[in-house]
């Protein structure tokens, strides 16, 4: 794993972490909990989809060192 990456849609209110490239997604699974894990071919957990999510835009992962994209 080379990074992590973490994209925040603050107009769908949805936190996206990928553990891996988000390109080897194959199927998604939703758990029940407003958290839907994202899974390659083989079945391994590569992200996961966190809905209803709302952060204030200044207090906005300032303090993470983390690959971050904010729509």
């Amino acid at each position: 794993m080379d990074k992590i990456r973490v994209y925040y849609d603050s107009k769908g209110n949805t936190l996206n972490v990928w553990f891996d490239d988000p390109q080897k997604e194959f199927v998604c699974e939703e758990t029940g909990e407003e958290v839907i894990l994202i899974k390659d071919k083989t079945g391994k957990v590569i992200g996961f989809e966190k809905l209803n999510v709302v952060f204030p835009k200044e207090k906005l992962f300032k303090k993470l060192p983390l690959e971050m994209m904010v729509t």
